[in-house]
């Protein structure tokens, strides 16, 4: 071989293939490209605006000055100032502070006696060995399936003697029939060993629940009780059926009456003699009240939401 062909093969390209580099995986997913991250976050953030614009409306109109109301033709999204005007009228004691009083009554007392049917039920259908254990796991199946309908759901509270009465916004509503089986799928997923340990050390049926389930399911129960709280927060239309008394209106009902309706509100609706602020700014500030009280409680309870959904759906 010549030198010339040798100085040719020694410069002479290599052509083998080279691998592609992956794209780093990112919990077993592979990254996102940049397009693809650009494209994500406008979607994102058009959602986002399309969420937080009407709520920043609402709260910026129940604040703003009368006059600001007023030039703006009833909506402001950027206030020049606070006012507190329609906030005092509407804590004046009148409909609107009965009707909030009403609605803490109903979405606390609610929440506690449904929080409690619900754990216990789930704990007893839980329980394979219990007495009846499978017909009362089927009736609980065909309520979920099938509901009673409105003209006997108003006979029965009738008959009960509850018209007219705030129990008749919690006693139909107390269990449902879902939340029994979520809490129920989680109970049963609980190891067997705990239990039986529990039995050893002498504890009994009511013991063990009480000392071993109940502290265990935790996030559940925050997440029922979240479902709980916002139906029982959120409900107008029992109380549409079964209240005539305007004092025994909840919040919702009262939401419904002045915003929705578009009824208007005068100053012996809200107990006061002063002079009132606009109309819009009062609908807004009933629009905020209603809405701020689920805002607050529900960061209290994130941590525990998609444990205990999770939990009560893969399992059982």
């Amino acid at each position: 071989m010549t030198a010339t062909q040798t100085g040719s093969a020694e410069i002479r390209p290599d052509h083998t293939p080279r691998r592609r580099r992956r794209a780093p995986l990112i919990d077993g997913v592979p990254r996102p490209g940049p397009v693809e991250s650009i494209i994500k976050a406008i979607v994102l953030g058009v959602a986002c605006l399309l969420v937080v614009l009407p709520f920043l409306g609402i709260l910026s109109t129940s604040l703003a000055t009368p006059e600001q109301v007023i030039r703006a033709g009833g909506f402001v999204l950027f206030p020049e100032g606070i006012d507190l005007t329609a906030y005092r009228s509407v804590f004046a004691g009148g409909a609107v502070t009965r009707a909030l009083l009403v609605s803490v009554f109903v979405t606390g007392v609610g929440t506690l006696i449904s929080l409690t049917l619900t754990a216990m039920l789930g704990w007893a259908l839980s329980r394979r060995g219990s007495i009846a254990n499978r017909q009362l796991l089927m009736l609980v199946l065909v309520s979920l399936l099938f509901s009673p309908g409105m003209i006997p759901s108003y006979l029965v509270v009738q008959r009960l003697g509850l018209l007219d009465s705030l129990w008749a916004l919690i006693i139909p509503t107390a269990v449902s029939a879902f939340n029994v089986i979520v809490v129920r799928a989680f109970f049963v997923g609980l190891p067997q060993e705990v239990m039986d340990s529990a039995r050893i050390d002498g504890a009994g049926e009511w013991q063990t629940f009480r000392y071993m389930g109940l502290p265990l399911a935790k996030p559940v129960l925050a997440v029922v009780g979240l479902f709980y709280g916002v139906g029982y927060w959120n409900a107008f239309f029992n109380a549409l059926l079964y209240i005539s008394d305007a004092a025994k209106w909840p919040l919702q009902l009262v939401l419904r009456t002045y915003v929705v309706d578009g009824n208007q509100i005068g100053a012996q609706d809200l107990g006061t003699e002063a002079a009132l602020p606009p109309q819009t700014s009062l609908q807004m500030a009933i629009l905020v009240i209603s809405i701020v009280p689920v805002l607050i409680v529900y960061p209290f309870l994130q941590r525990h939401f998609a444990k205990g959904m999770l939990t009560g759906a893969v399992k059982g």
